[in-house]
């Protein structure tokens, strides 16, 4: 490599906190960058506490952890982690609905025509023969038995239909990346940042102050502070959207309790008044929380649902986290590259948080800057972070539009909002013949827009003509075979704690005692 083009590669970078995204972003660097011409430095606060940004994930989180060469059995025992085969959704289309919304897949498709178009024909033509869709995905069918099963490689059971995510302490995780992160060279700095000094002419940061003195300088740093934004937002006036006239929740209380069943391998999410309610069961205890809008509902009357409508005794007081749904204007602005909450933040409803700031990481690493930093390459980072934090937002969106709810002024206000014309126009396509397109790499795919848009009982008014070509007696014979066939699959695989013990990723310290086989009650 000539010295020309060495002199321009970033050699130092500075981590701005730690928590999850600090040492996600630690983790991932000190793998990748490990060539020992580039110093990684973090620098966190004991004094100050973290926000875990969830303790949900969605399937992605898998790639990360490959690509970290972290062992899956190792990574949920160190993590007291479950699986998670999707969400159950209570009260959200209608007071008492339910619906669960699956990762993988719907059924097969037939001669390349799309399963759900051939299931929204067979319905109308045999709605009680038919069935609900979920009865069709295998992540579903095992779901509702609290069972698991991981799909093996060339496997030609329904088990390699199962799609999977995980939920964990997010506590544990980021100690254990940090553990990873240190042992492949990161520099940690104990300290609380005081100070912050730019180039006089360039306006980057060149360096942060700790407390008793010391300075850390970088070419590069990446602000994981958490809502504060300490570099992107109090140093460099980034400015922050507020999409808050849309999804108008704005305070999280959040309260552990003790498990009082073996875990489930779901998330679930229960609408109340003016907002709803998290449950994730995880080896040791159960993570529970109230996301709710301080103009519907007082704090006080939401703690006090959030304690009615939880299964085991308390392991800690309620604890509560104020935020406002948004994004930086800029995820990337000079030389500083905001992950995590420091970049905004939309509420965990369909488990987000942890993947923005893997994707955030991941389109880093595609756009690594030299000396000084592009702004092409800058402009795309955040025109990628833009579109990503944009398709989930909508998809939120969705939850609280997709609505029939008119008991409460909460209910009656999401259900009659203006919503953005990018989430309008995929309603209506939906409306018209059922149909959902996915555009550039919008993170929830087809299925997931299916699951939540039947499930909340916006049902289409047609379906595809090219659906009428197949043959109507076999595509519905064909149908319940599939639906028997997920059924018996689902009946013959373990429960999810059975799974977890015989696959060595069971915690041997867990508080809890362990549960008879069988599932939760």
């Amino acid at each position: 490599m000539s010295d020309n083009v060495t002199a321009k590669r970033i050699e130092r970078v500075a981590i701005v906190g730690g928590g999850t995204a600090g040492w996600m972003a630690a983790a991932a660097m000190s793998k990748f960058f490990d060539d020992g011409r580039r110093t990684i430095t973090l620098v966190e606060s004991d004094a100050i506490g973290t926000v875990g940004v969830g303790e949900a994930t969605i399937p992605p989180i898998r790639n990360f952890n490959a690509m970290l060469d972290i062992p899956e059995n190792e990574f949920l025992r160190e993590t007291r982690g479950t699986f998670k085969l999707g969400i159950e959704f209570c009260n959200w289309g209608r007071p008492g609905d339910r619906y669960f919304h699956p990762f993988g897949e719907y059924g097969q498709d037939f001669h390349g025509i799309q399963f759900h178009q051939l299931y929204l024909r067979q319905r109308r033509l045999e709605p009680d023969r038919t069935g609900d869709i979920g009865e069709y995905s295998m992540s579903t069918m095992a779901a509702a038995r609290s069972a698991f099963g991981r799909p093996a490689p060339g496997a030609r059971s329904a088990v390699s239909e199962i799609a999977y995510a995980f939920h964990f302490d997010a506590g544990l995780y980021a100690a254990y990346l940090r553990r990873r992160a240190e042992r492949q060279g990161v520099i940690r700095q104990e300290g609380r940042i005081t100070g912050v000094e730019r180039d006089a002419e360039t306006g980057d940061v060149t360096a942060v102050r700790i407390e008793d003195g010391r300075r850390i300088e970088a070419d590069l740093f990446i602000d994981c502070s958490g809502f504060r934004g300490l570099l992107i937002e109090e140093e460099l006036g980034t400015g922050y959207e507020d999409w808050s006239a849309w999804l108008p929740m704005d305070r999280a209380i959040a309260l552990p309790t003790a498990n009082i069943a073996p875990p489930d391998p779901f998330t679930r999410a229960t609408a109340h008044g003016a907002g709803w309610q998290w449950r994730i069961p995880l080896q040791h205890r159960m993570g529970n929380g109230h996301v709710f809008s301080s103009r519907f509902m007082d704090e006080d009357e939401a703690r006090r649902i959030l304690l009615d409508n939880v299964e085991g005794e308390p392991l800690a007081e309620p604890r509560t986290l104020r935020f406002l749904t948004g994004m930086r204007s800029k995820a990337w602005n000079h030389n500083v590259v905001s992950l995590g909450l420091s970049s905004g933040f939309i509420e965990p409803l369909e488990s987000t948080s942890i993947h923005l700031v893997q994707n955030g990481i991941a389109r880093l690493f595609a756009l690594f800057p030299d000396k000084p930093v592009s702004p092409l390459e800058r402009d795309e980072y955040n025109r990628g972070m833009r579109e990503i934090y944009e398709d989930v937002r909508d998809f939120i969106i969705l939850h609280y539009k997709a609505t029939q709810r008119d008991d409460t002024p909460f209910w009656r206000y999401v259900r009659d909002m203006e919503v953005p014309e990018s989430l309008t126009r995929k309603m209506a396509l939906w409306k018209l013949h059922g149909r959902v397109f996915r555009e550039n790499a919008e993170l929830f795919a087809q299925p997931s827009w299916i699951a939540v848009l039947l499930g909340q009982n916006i049902h289409p008014d047609g379906y595809d003509a090219i659906a009428d070509t197949l043959d109507e007696a076999k595509i519905g014979s064909a149908l319940q075979q599939m639906r028997e066939n997920y059924r018996m699959v689902a009946e013959r695989l373990p429960s999810q704690e059975q799974f977890l013990k015989q696959a060595g990723a069971w915690h041997a310290d867990n508080a809890m005692p362990a549960f008879a086989a069988g599932g939760a009650t």
